[in-house]
């Protein structure tokens, strides 16, 4: 017996064709024609593979579909502006994988002679990717044996495991990491990788899994003890906290808006916004300060609810109407006017909405 096969049967007892069964069920269900999957290469798999982290795959695809268009290699990416690879962007959230896909392409055009790097600390090294985004990339791209472990696999390999604690807990991730490597292949890594996707996807969903399509749910722990809706275990719940802005939707008689591109990172990083204040008292003030003007008419807005991973954000937007163009901007804040219907920009889902409406108010 080899090393390996004692190792799987030390750790995990019946799991020995593990590998086997979800290879069989993948040649018979899984996904095989996604956009990225066909003419695969390391820079169309590491474009998706991106963009799939933390969001779903029917979302992703027009989004990728759209960005080959645009930017279809490397070195196209690498030097497009970065409001435009934004702009691109805008609507699947979680921004700063955009800038850092952009800056991960300057590096490896800079540093690695525009070449992808195949070297899994090089491709570690690079802005956005981390462990299992580094692994799927060469795995899928090359077949290279490297090991995953994204939401999908960690949902599967918990249940099969009945491993408990919640995945972002480091003593569980180690467990998790530990069982993925060792169940992983060395044979048919692609297939594999991409199989143990579609199945936490497609069948080990989070909410009404499908057990009687799973390929190994005859030795899934969580399955025998009728467990499997309570894994992996939740995170702790926290109330999130809540922050309140006023966006000051500045409109003037030639159709444009105020809006100022935010800092680099933090909040919507590096995106066109409105510009915000923390107290609406203040606002004709404001108005006065940055123009010389009165505002014509201040109109609130209803208030919008924008979720993050830690607070939720309250957004009241108000529409000031100036009624002279006030080509005026104060300098150095990053603040320009835009003609409404002609925004070529990376924008916030908020944001991009709130522009919708103003150049379509009555819709």
């Amino acid at each position: 017996m080899t090393s390996r096969a004692r190792t799987q049967r030390d750790l995990t007892p019946g799991i020995e064709n593990f590998s086997a069964r979800v290879l069989s069920w993948h040649d018979r269900r899984g996904r095989k024609d996604l956009p990225w999957q066909r003419q695969p290469n390391l820079y169309r798999v590491w474009v998706s593979e991106i963009m799939l982290q933390q969001t779903q795959v029917t979302t992703v695809i027009p989004y990728f579909q759209r960005f080959m268009q645009r930017f279809p290699d490397l070195a196209t990416l690498a030097k497009a502006p970065l409001d435009e690879v934004l702009h691109h962007w805008s609507g699947l959230g979680y921004y700063a994988r955009g800038r850092n896909l952009h800056q991960a392409a300057r590096l490896i055009h800079d540093h690695h002679g525009g070449r992808f790097p195949e070297d899994f600390q090089q491709l570690r090294a690079l802005p956005g990717i981390g462990r299992s985004t580094a692994g799927a990339i060469l795995a899928l791209a090359l077949g290279k044996r490297h090991t995953i472990l994204d939401g999908n696999v960690k949902r599967v390999l918990a249940r099969h495991q009945l491993i408990e604690g919640w995945p972002g807990h480091s003593r569980t991730e180690s467990r998790l990491w530990q069982l993925a490597q060792t169940l992983t292949p060395m044979h048919r890594v692609s297939q594999y990788t991409q199989a143990m996707m579609d199945l936490g996807a497609l069948v080990c969903t989070r909410r009404r899994p499908r057990c009687a399509e799973c390929p190994v749910h005859q030795d899934c722990q969580a399955k025998q003890a009728d467990r499997q809706h309570e894994l992996p275990t939740p995170k702790p719940r926290q109330r999130l906290p809540v922050r309140k802005t006023w966006m000051l939707m500045v409109c003037n008689p030639r159709q444009e808006v105020l809006l100022e591109r935010r800092p680099p990172s933090g909040l919507w990083g590096g995106l066109l916004s409105f510009p915000e204040v923390d107290d609406p008292s203040t606002v004709a003030q404001w108005i006065e300060s940055r123009f010389g003007l009165h505002p014509n008419q201040i109109e609130p807005w209803p208030e919008i609810i924008h979720s993050f991973n830690h607070f939720r954000l309250h957004i009241t937007p108000l529409k000031i109407l100036l009624n002279t163009p006030a080509n005026r901007v104060m300098e150095g804040n990053h603040q320009l006017w835009y003609n409404i219907s002609s925004i070529q920009a990376g924008m916030a889902a908020p944001v991009k909405k709130l522009i919708q409406q103003l150049l379509h108010p009555q819709e």
